[in-house]
C-alpha cells in the first residue's frame, strides 16, 4: 500500500473514532501519539482539514446524496466521504484517484454497497457546478 494510501486509512481511522466518540480528530491524534503511534504529515493534514470544514463538508455531501442525510449515514461512509470530499473541494486531488481511493476504502473497510455508495455520491460531487471550490 503507498504511503499516501496508508495516510488515507490512518486519516480515516481517527476520524472514524473521532466522529463514534464525539471528540476533535486533534485529540484523537494526541491520544494516538500518547501511545506511542506515528501520525504521518498527511494524516494529519487530512484529520485537521476536515475538522476545520467539517459543516462545509457535510452540506456538500448532503447536497449530493440524494436522499440520504448525512447524520443516518453509517459513520464509516461518512468518514470516507468526507475525507474524500476534503481532498476534491480543498486539496485539488485528481477527481479519478480521490474517488479511487474512497471506493477501495469503503470496500474494505465497509460492505460492497458502501463501495457503489461512496462511488455515486463523489461522482455528482465532482461533477457538481461547485466542485473542486474551496
Amino acid at each position: 500500500m503507498a504511503s499516501r494510501t496508508k495516510a488515507r486509512r490512518l486519516a480515516i481511522d481517527v476520524l472514524y473514532q473521532s466522529d463514534v466518540t464525539g471528540s476533535d480528530g486533534r485529540s484523537v491524534i494526541a491520544e494516538w501519539e500518547r501511545a506511542g503511534r506515528e501520525v504521518p504529515a498527511f494524516t494529519r493534514e487530512l484529520v485537521e482539514g476536515v475538522a476545520d470544514a467539517l459543516d462545509d463538508l457535510d452540506r456538500v455531501i448532503g447536497a449530493h446524496s440524494e436522499g440520504w442525510r448525512v447524520d443516518r449515514m453509517a459513520s464509516l461512509d461518512r468518514t470516507i466521504l468526507r475525507v474524500a470530499t476534503f481532498e476534491l473541494r480543498v486539496l485539488g486531488t485528481p477527481v479519478g484517484a480521490a474517488i479511487d481511493e474512497a471506493v477501495k476504502a469503503a470496500k474494505d473497510l465497509s460492505t460492497e454497497d458502501s463501495g457503489r455508495f461512496v462511488n455515486g455520491v463523489l461522482g455528482r460531487i465532482a461533477e457538481g457546478p461547485d466542485a473542486g471550490e474551496g
